[in-house]
């Protein structure tokens, strides 16, 4: 049993209903009755009556309850006291400054779960740098889209994203419902600057040399488009400002969301990290 699991337990015995232990959890209903049932199994007993009002309790139910409330009182005491001798834990994120994602506060409201005496500090970083500051040191893990030179680290993807083409919402090509690369071929694209991540930068100019105006983040990548006409891409669950358009480019690969750390990095919290990363974004 691990203590995740038994919270998930305590929370919807306490509550007494599914969508009320969810909710004080900040996860969604399906995996909470998977993560249950999957203990049910495990111990080989009923724990929860269910019906259309709620949960009750059975007998081995009650039981575990009044064990996992000591469990996770004595884990807790172990935890300040480990914490009172090492000194605060801390995990440095690194976060590509490309907009909101919605998996990120899943994946902030499950880590806060497991490690809640962890100080999370989060380092963001324009689009010149990939992977966030993991080569430079500065950060234990990164949460951004991958191509990019993988040497010495693990990468695990979490979700792949379609992308289009980012246009003036007055460009002729922004009313259609769709394009391919070769349709961009002859305009102007943003460019990263010198020493960007090679198969950062050929990706994101759909695998071909570009002419066009240097960029850094993403506010001056959409600006290049609005001032100068030029083309951006960007994943198609980013909305731009009324004035910009977006269309699908369907011969662009999807931009891939991963996580990525340094290989020989012990820090059993980016493990931890990366496994909670992988639930959240497939729930």
């Amino acid at each position: 049993m691990e203590l995740r699991t038994l919270r998930y337990f305590v929370a919807v015995a306490e509550e007494l209903h599914f969508g009320r232990a969810a909710a004080r959890l900040h996860m969604s209903q399906p995996p909470l009755s998977r993560a249950i049932k999957q203990l049910e199994t495990g111990l080989g007993a009923v724990l929860l009556h269910r019906s259309t009002t709620g949960v009750t309790l059975t007998p081995a139910g009650a039981a575990l309850l009044e064990e996992a409330r000591e469990l996770l009182d004595r884990a807790e005491r172990v935890r300040a006291r480990i914490a009172a001798v090492a000194g605060p834990a801390t995990l440095t994120i690194g976060i590509l400054g490309d907009s909101s994602d919605t998996g990120v506060a899943r994946l902030a409201a499950a880590f806060r779960r497991r490690h809640p005496g962890v100080e999370v500090r989060i380092r963001e970083t324009d689009l010149t740098d990939p992977t966030c500051g993991l080569r430079a040191g500065p950060v234990d893990v990164a949460l951004t889209r991958a191509p990019f030179d993988g040497t010495g680290l693990e990468v695990h993807e979490l979700r792949a994203d379609p992308v289009g083409a980012v246009l003036r919402a007055d460009d002729p090509l922004a009313r259609r419902p769709r394009l391919d690369l070769a349709d961009l071929a002859d305009r102007r694209w943003f460019r990263f600057p010198d020493g960007t991540d090679p198969l950062w930068q050929a990706y994101w100019h759909g695998g071909a040399p570009r002419q066009g105006p240097v960029v850094h983040a993403v506010q001056e990548c959409l600006q290049a488009v609005l001032w100068n006409g030029t083309v951006g891409m960007t994943p198609l669950g980013h909305r731009p400002p009324g004035e910009l358009a977006v269309v699908p480019v369907v011969d662009m690969p999807p931009s891939r969301v991963v996580v990525a750390w340094n290989r020989s990095d012990p820090n059993p919290l980016v493990r931890s990290f990366v496994r909670i990363a992988a639930a959240a974004y497939r729930d």
